[in-house]
């Protein structure tokens, strides 16, 4: 199959290449315009409880929790003149009323916590409207540009405007780590092929996966929300992938024509061998990144969209656009080369190399080489013991965001916190105003403020038959313990007739762990499910697929304990430059697992697939592990330094998230690379032997009949060519 689409590639090179350029102009024009499409947030279970709770209190009156927090402050007035009494008050008053549904200053409230201590600030809580955070932000828009008062100090945050910032934040961040890794990248790749016309091929095919991802984007935002911070998954992926696949395609038609293959048999053989290569790798990837359609979060959703998108569209132009584009090029792939023509003949997989000679070592004491490198990541794991999870803040930005500074100022210059809660959302059996609602729910807020860990609790709204009951408490919102205290207050009995929905950022925070909880184990069963079907079709083993899940899942553990030693800790964070909060955002590790998982199956398949053909070839398990490393061994070095270029670049973010993604990525990419499959593989691999291509006589003619195989790609040696190939 794969024979002869290279075949048929060649035979319509310059059509193909034709319609790939119509594609990308078009893909250009009308993906541009996902930016407008995308939303904010997403990071909400639409089908929770406290969600009901949200659209409960929009109905019915404003939200206790602001949506915005306003800070004021005069260096020559305080709260008590009454000229900043005017000023604040005036402009807070013109806002209209469609937009801010409610808002609560000092004067209002008489609150003294709304006062800083030297009494020249003060802050105003305001709430938006909206049902949920896509809403809100639109509404924010409408007044942020609105707010300042002439003679103040103004600054914006609170939920919303720390949202709204934070994408901006990444949209500029992710706009510089573009334009850091395109240079970087092209003179890495230069030095990789040893020439400027191969070099430029691969980001080419990063090039037009990106575009085409953004219209698929548009195109989904049609039907479903698409969350903003999709877009920094579809860049960074689809450079990264892409050029791992250019990479090995490009990598291996300069070895047929080393070989001494020309034309459609060079690209035959290619498309047969790598091009297999980098289907059943992307699929594999896209495979892992589809589990986060699992969960019920319209960020998870969006990130699978992107990253499915970026992969699949990655290994389409791998597989058609590039051969295509190698097939009008032929012999001038290696034209501008930055290298003396040294040799014309190809070199054998069997020559020993260093990566040759690294295998054999390996492969002489593959117990004690085993034992230390799991004994190695299992050390490196232990700290994830131990993950605290924390919902996101304005910690997440950097000290120049306005919504950092708010945060500073109220920890610094305020006393307490007149606005934290959990709340109570009720549908009453009868008017809330009537005396007998009136009495069954002060009973039921009496009833609230005695459970353990409550400060107090009071009627805060009653409206038609709708009422809340706030409950007060002292201590982080998203800590623990007010966890424990939210479903405490889930067990008291309601009023008869009457149904409760908790809401505030406790139960946002406790729901969405418990939507990832239930979730969690259904994505890992379809990922560990899926990923050894594929691999069993690829390599018509039945052991092999368990090794790598094996090896992913050590992997993961080393990389995800060092990412707690390092941001729930903060050990390093003067050096990366992030100001750790001892916790990690709960959706972080579950795209990260995602995504990790995938892209380390990418290096499996890069590097199983080369033995699995050595060993056709050789017949001996042990030779086909070290000829297989020596013949890919620096390709898949050069593709995990090359995937890190723009990973790293984003490690530079501003936003915590960012810079966690970047950071955890790329030591998943160096630890996965360099101790599991360079040095893991082979001593297990050694210590498995021949039962590495075992399966019982039923699965191996199931392999026979549907599994991904190259295709003998059998060429007549008199239509070999020996050609000049530089480097």
């Amino acid at each position: 199959m794969f024979e002869g689409l290279g075949r048929f590639i060649h035979r319509g090179r310059k059509p193909l290449l034709i319609l790939t350029l119509v594609f990308a102009v078009l893909s250009g024009v009308y993906g541009v315009g996902v930016f407008g499409d995308m939303k904010p947030g997403g990071f909400e279970d639409p089908k929770s409880e406290s969600r009901q709770a949200a659209l409960l209190a929009e109905k019915a009156f404003p939200q206790r929790a602001p949506d915005a927090v306003v800070v004021y402050r005069s260096d020559d007035k305080t709260v008590d003149d009454p000229a900043f009494q005017k000023a604040v008050v005036g402009k807070i008053s013109s806002l209209p009323r469609e937009v801010v549904t409610g808002s609560a200053h000092f004067w209002m409230t008489k609150m003294p916590s709304q006062v800083s201590r030297d009494r020249h600030a003060t802050y105003v809580a305001m709430n938006l409207h909206g049902s949920d955070d896509n809403t809100k932000e639109e509404s924010y828009k409408k007044i942020k540009d609105k707010l300042d008062v002439a003679g103040f100090e103004t600054l914006r945050g609170g939920p919303v405007p720390t949202g709204h910032q934070a994408g901006e934040e990444i949209g500029k961040d992710l706009g510089a780590a573009e334009g850091f890794s395109f240079p970087i990248l092209f003179l890495l790749l230069v030095v990789v092929f040893g020439g400027l016309a191969a070099a430029s091929l691969p980001l080419l095919v990063g090039g037009l996966s990106i575009i085409g991802s953004m219209a698929v984007l548009r195109v989904i935002a049609q039907f479903t929300d698409v969350s903003v911070f999709a877009m920094s998954l579809v860049t960074i992926l689809g450079l990264a992938v892409a050029i791992d696949y250019g990479l090995l395609i490009v990598s291996r038609y300069r070895e047929e024509l080393q070989a001494g293959r020309t034309g459609a048999n060079a690209l035959a053989r290619t498309v047969a061998t790598a091009g297999r290569t980098v289907v059943v790798s992307g699929i594999t990837v896209a495979v892992a990144l589809f589990g986060m359609t699992f969960f019920p979060f319209a960020f998870l959703k969006s990130m699978a969209y992107g990253g499915v998108a970026a992969v699949v569209l990655s290994v389409f132009f791998s597989i058609i656009a590039l051969p295509a584009a190698l097939a009008v090029m032929g012999p001038k792939v290696n034209s501008l080369s930055l290298r003396r023509k040294k040799r014309t003949a190809a070199p054998k997989a069997s020559d020993e190399g260093a990566w040759f000679r690294l295998a054999h070592g390996l492969m002489r004491r593959p117990v004690a080489v085993a034992v230390v490198t799991l004994g190695v990541l299992l050390a490196l794991a232990v700290p994830f013991l131990r993950i605290e999870f924390g919902a996101n803040d304005a910690r997440q930005l950097p000290n120049t965001a306005e919504g950092r500074q708010v945060h500073n100022i109220m920890e610094k210059d305020f006393e307490g916190d007149g606005i934290k809660s959990i709340d109570s959302l009720l549908k009453l059996s009868g008017p809330a105003q009537s005396p007998e609602q009136g009495a069954a729910l002060q009973a039921y807020a009496d009833k609230l403020a005695k459970v353990p860990g409550a400060k107090g609790a009071q009627i805060s709204g009653a409206e038609g038959t709708s009422a809340r009951v706030s409950v007060t408490f002292d201590g982080v919102a998203v800590s623990p313990e007010a966890r424990d205290l939210v479903n405490d207050l889930r067990e008291v009995p309601v009023p008869d007739g009457a149904t409760a929905y908790f809401g505030g950022e406790t139960a946002v925070f406790d729901d969405t762990l418990d939507a990832l909880a239930d979730t969690l184990p259904w994505m890992l069963l379809y990922i560990a499910v899926a990923t050894y079907i594929l691999l069993f079709l690829a390599f018509g083993s039945v052991l092999l697929p368990l090794k790598a899940i094996a090896m992913n899942l050590l992997s993961l553990s080393a990389t995800f304990g060092i990412l707690v030693w390092i941001f729930q800790d903060g050990h390093l964070a003067d050096l990366i430059g992030f100001d750790p909060t001892g916790n990690i955002e709960p959706n972080m590790p579950i795209m990260l697992f995602a995504l990790i998982f995938g892209l380390s199956m990418d290096y499996e398949v890069f590097l199983v697939s080369r033995i699995r053909e050595q060993y056709d070839t050789l017949g001996d398990p042990t030779a086909a592990v070290a000829t297989g490393l020596q013949s890919i061994g620096k390709l898949i070095a050069s593709a995990a330094l090359l995937m890190c270029v723009p990973l790293a670049a984003m490690a530079t973010s501003g936003v915590l998230t960012m810079t966690l993604f970047g950071v955890g990525m790329v030591i998943a990419i160096l630890l996965d690379v360099a101790v599991v499959r360079i040095l893991l593989v082979p001593a297990v691999m050694k210590l498995m032997g021949r039962a590495s291509w075992w399966a019982p006589g039923p699965l191996q003619k199931l392999y026979a009949r549907y599994g991904i195989k190259e295709g003998d790609a059998a060429l007549d040696d008199a239509s070999k060519e020996r050609v000049p190939v530089a480097g």
